[in-house]
């Protein structure tokens, strides 16, 4: 690694910290791809088809295995915990809990972009971020407002096309598997009773992704 790209390490990496994020230097390579995360989206996942910036509208893993290869480096990004629920159990989550986490995705997806924006304007052409979550810059999705599936070529009618980016598992990455290359062990949160969504506590781990070169 070049003298240039630690600086900018380093810089993203303070950039990070300064919204409450950690940060790790990861090899493109390291990022695991698997063919059963876009299953998991389209069976078990009640977002699925409503946004955008998932499937499948998202990268397909096969699309993501290309692109990663044309990428060297990139700074893998972990937020502990959700802003405005610091404290939460499964009777506090709403049926509908993806406006509940709001401020949580906003934090991460926020700062995937507001890096991702930095190394470009730094001269790192090729950075993209990968955030986690639906995306919720909006309070509906066109496919949402549509009631049904959308065109790809809908999303030039995104209200937030500067920002909005796939999430790291909408576009087949294993975040698990991928996290633990770096030294991050995850671990599924218990639901009450096994219920969808009813967490029993918000330590609540995100990860993300920005890919630099």
């Amino acid at each position: 690694m070049g003298e240039r790209l630690k600086a900018e390490i380093e810089k993203l990496t303070r950039c990070a910290e300064g919204r409450g994020a950690a940060a790790a230097p990861i090899r493109a390579s390291e990022v695991v791809v698997a063919d059963w995360v876009a299953f998991k989206c389209r069976y078990g996942c009640k977002g699925y088809g409503k946004h955008l910036s998932c499937p499948p509208y998202a990268p397909t893993p096969d699309e993501t295995r290309r692109m990663l290869a044309g990428y060297e480096t990139g700074l893998l990004l972990r937020f502990d915990g959700d802003p405005a629920h610091p404290d939460l159990g499964p009777g506090d989550i709403p049926d509908d809990f993806h406006p509940f986490f709001r401020d949580l995705i906003v934090w991460v997806n926020g700062t995937v972009h507001a890096l991702e924006k930095v190394a470009f304007f730094d001269g790192y052409y090729k950075a993209f971020g990968f955030g986690a979550y639906p995306c919720i810059f909006c309070e509906t999705c066109i496919p949402e407002e549509t009631g049904g599936p959308v065109d790809a070529a809908a999303k030039r009618f995104c209200r937030h096309a500067d920002v909005m980016r796939p999430s790291m598992e909408a576009a087949g990455m294993d975040v698990f598997a991928t996290a633990r290359s770096v030294g991050w062990p995850l671990s599924t949160i218990p639901c009450e009773n096994m219920a969808y969504g009813k967490i029993v506590h918000g330590k609540i781990t995100s990860v993300a992704l920005v890919l630099i070169e």
